[in-house]
């Protein structure tokens, strides 16, 4: 069965570079970066792995844990943080999931549920689907997925975006627009009726049309 927004991700037990995780209890309370690469030592995955131990303190800022996966043992990814470190500058401190049975990349759908077989002869190219990204709730629901061709490098300040639009929406009854950044102006959603806003917003709004309500960012 496929995943979708705000599905339960599945729960899983698995070998990681610091030790075996139940993914819901090592997700806590917090809100969860999973992002997956198809196979350690390739140049491409090499360097946002890099990118993310930089950025990592804007994740733990908000409340937000990462953990990578990559279809290859444990031992190989602590070789290949080694090279992540040289080459990028920054060292890999989050978890690195081993899914050498394929099965978390089976279970979130990034390879097919029969896919036969583990990670021994596989290739980048055969597991070329495993280069998804999930972000996910402390109520451990999906909020958002995406998935990039190997040969693109994700742009993982995008996600960050996500991020910060994600946690404002769930506080807040509003939406973020096209490009929006944080501080700028949102969107009223249509269930929050004018008589309701007016309470929320008594500085008001603009409205462009009865169902594109313009406010500045709440606090």
């Amino acid at each position: 069965m496929s995943l979708r927004i705000n599905d339960t991700a599945p729960n899983f037990t698995a070998q990681t570079t610091h030790g075996s995780i139940d993914f819901h209890n090592w997700i806590g309370n917090q809100w969860a970066i999973l992002f997956s690469h198809p196979k350690d030592f390739t140049p491409v995955c090499t360097t946002e792995l890099g990118y993310m131990a930089k950025v990592e303190p804007e994740f733990t800022r908000r409340n937000a844990k990462l953990i990578g996966l990559s279809i290859d043992p444990v031992e190989n990814h602590s070789k290949w943080a080694a090279d992540i470190e040289e080459t990028q500058g920054s060292a890999v401190k989050y978890p690195m999931i081993g899914d050498t049975d394929l099965a978390v990349a089976k279970l979130y759908n990034m390879l097919p549920a029969d896919e036969a077989g583990s990670s021994e002869g596989r290739t980048a190219a055969t597991n070329a689907t495993v280069r998804s990204v999930f972000v996910i709730g402390p109520d451990k629901k999906i909020k958002m997925m995406m998935t990039y061709p190997m040969t693109t490098g994700r742009n993982f300040d995008e996600i960050i975006r996500v991020l910060d639009s994600i946690q404002l929406t769930s506080e807040f009854k509003v939406a973020t627009p096209v490009n929006w950044q944080p501080g700028q102006d949102v969107i009223i959603v249509p269930s929050v009726s004018d008589e309701e806003a007016k309470k929320q917003y008594p500085d008001g709004w603009k409205t462009l049309k009865p169902y594109l309500r313009i406010v500045k960012q709440p606090k």
